[in-house]
């Protein structure tokens, strides 16, 4: 075998392994890319950008309707670090949503690790204002897509389910006097259904109601949830801006929230991330102001609706 035989082996090694029609970086976006569950029917508009970050992205699925349609904004579940607008399925059955001639969309937002490093405090700031973004653009679309502005609700899993009670107890965020005809669209909803939602940001909150919990510090830049509840004193301006359980008002519009299994406040939970825990206490409280707050758990009294999306066709199906 001559000198130069090596190195024919490793070149005809990496042929191999990469095709030529396939380079490293497209592998890896094979890899880590979602698609739609089948169920789930082909959009009529794919990947429409609302905003300049790759990841300010939407799709949309137009109902067949002579008149304005409802729509479903619905909003990824992955603790606001991972997952993508292709988990649809998981949070909303979009071909009910469109036979009950409500249109639906999908968004991706920024996560919180691609805003930390250029200074975005909190880092939760960017993935909760980019979902209220992506709802004023569809506003913006609505005499081009066909939507009723006004009956708009959100739907979303675990990070996703608390982005979508954010902007359901959030004042408006509309701001009529900017030169963005988008940032002059309104943020309210008519109504939300989320699924394993966290209801507080407050490390407090959290504790008191389930002493196991360890979720919520990365949304405020802490590395763990010991540093968080030690560091609360320092954020409470960003507790109340943030945590949907202390935005809750007279004026917010009903939501329906459901969990796998059935709660025990005071007590360790199994997944304390998503305990039904969160559940009870957002419908206390929403229930001690006058805002509607239907809560689905195994065993749970009074389910009028088995899924979010019987509440929201309940909800906002035309008449």
């Amino acid at each position: 075998m001559s000198q130069s035989s090596p190195c024919i082996l490793v070149v005809l090694i990496a042929c191999l392994t990469f095709p030529p029609s396939q380079s490293v970086a497209q592998t890896e976006k094979k890899k880590t890319s979602e698609s739609y569950d089948l169920s789930v029917p082909k959009p009529t508009f794919s990947e429409v950008k609302y905003g300049n970050h790759p990841r300010h992205v939407l799709d949309f699925w137009k109902a067949e309707s002579d008149t304005a349609t409802p729509l479903v904004l619905v909003i990824h579940g992955g603790g606001w670090q991972g997952g993508s607008k292709e988990r649809l399925h998981r949070f909303a059955d979009a071909r009910a949503l469109l036979d009950a001639g409500i249109s639906v969309a999908a968004c991706n937002y920024r996560y919180v690790k691609q805003v930390s490093a250029q200074g975005i405090k909190p880092p939760v700031k960017a993935p909760l204002h980019d979902a209220a973004r992506a709802l004023q653009f569809i506003r913006s679309k609505a005499g081009e897509w066909n939507i009723d502005k006004q009956k708009i609700g959100a739907a979303g899993g675990s990070a996703g389910a608390c982005s979508s009670l954010w902007i359901a107890f959030h004042d408006n965020m509309a701001d009529p006097e900017s030169d963005d005809p988008v940032a002059r669209e309104s943020t309210r909803l008519w109504c939300a259904a989320v699924t394993g939602a966290q209801t507080t940001l407050d490390p407090e909150q959290m504790k008191a109601w389930t002493p196991n919990s360890r979720y919520g510090g990365h949304a405020f830049g802490f590395a763990n949830f010991t540093a968080f509840l030690e560091g609360r004193d320092s954020i409470l301006p960003w507790i109340a801006e943030y945590s949907p359980y202390a935005l809750v008002s007279r004026d917010d519009p009903g939501v329906y929230l459901t969990y796998s299994r059935p709660p025990a406040i005071g007590r360790n939970q199994k997944d304390p991330t998503h305990t039904s825990n969160f559940g009870v206490k957002l419908q206390e409280h929403c229930h001690s102001v006058g805002v509607a707050c239907e809560l689905a758990y195994p065993g749970a009294p009074n389910i009028q609706h088995k899924t979010p999306t019987d509440f929201l066709i309940t909800q906002l199906k035309p008449p």
